[in-house]
């Protein structure tokens, strides 16, 4: 029986037309490496294009119809899962793409907030059946009156997260510019240090200090569904693990913000 890993490639990481190729490798190289594997890869919008988005939103309209932005910004992720699997199709990989409402994801209460999701999985169980990567957009679900709405900054890390946690995944990977977790912003600081294995706390921690490496919603719900995170690039073997303690482990299941 074929297992299967959510993979999100984030738009740091798909910079312009040649990183879509390298991404399709990559992905390509991760089946080889696992070929009873089935891959859900979520994709965020290019570098910089839900920004220009906004800008080109704003310049028609200082104070745009939110539903309407949503609708705008969704072109972006839904280019990216085009054309990575256009990419893996043409390396011979058994690869499809889906809009937004294929995904599953349903906000029932827009007002609620991202994060409180039904996710209808049949459409996507159905596609791994038949392919063995399925591209998904991030960032996005559907709601009220089949609408389509955004989940906010970092919202491909919440979307890959919550497939991932409907399907039963084995992990969800989130593919970054950087290969994971560091003592302190690499960017900045020459000696920080890798961190290969964090804990939910730590990362949570991290994250309320200011970094932004991974959406602090997604980690609360792959805490509370107990499902490991990886965070790592594509070029590289060093990737930092965030789970569970061993006593978290030990402790009943808590209750999902995710419906």
């Amino acid at each position: 029986m074929s297992t299967v890993t959510v993979i999100k490639i984030g738009g740091s990481v798909l910079t312009g037309a040649a990183a879509y190729a390298r991404a399709a490798v990559f992905v390509e190289g991760r089946l080889a490496e696992h070929p009873n594997e089935r891959l859900v890869v979520v994709v965020s919008a290019e570098f910089g294009v839900t920004d220009r988005l906004l800008a080109s939103a704003l310049e028609i309209a200082s104070d745009p119809d939110p539903a309407t932005l949503d609708l705008l910004w969704s072109t972006g992720e839904l280019r990216s899962a085009a054309l990575l699997a256009l990419h893996l199709q043409s390396r011979g990989v058994r690869a499809t793409a889906l809009n937004v409402h294929q995904t599953g994801l349903t906000e029932p209460d827009v007002h609620a907030g991202p994060g409180r999701m039904a996710i209808r999985s049949l459409r996507l169980s159905s596609a791994l059946a038949r392919y063995d990567v399925v591209v998904a957009p991030g960032f996005l679900a559907r709601g009220d009156a089949d609408a389509v709405v955004s989940l906010g900054r970092g919202g491909s890390d919440l979307t890959a997260v919550l497939l991932a946690a409907g399907l039963g995944a084995r992990q969800c990977e989130l593919v970054k510019d950087v290969p994971g977790h560091f003592s302190t912003d690499p960017n900045v600081d020459a000696s920080a240090a890798h961190l290969p294995v964090v804990d939910f706390a730590q990362a949570l921690a991290m994250a309320d200090a200011g970094c932004d490496l991974v959406q602090r919603q997604a980690l609360e719900l792959a805490r509370d569904r107990r499902l490991p995170l990886v965070v790592r690039a594509m070029d590289s073997p060093t990737r930092t693990i965030v789970s569970l303690t061993r006593t978290e482990r030990r402790e009943p299941r808590r209750a999902s913000a995710a419906k």
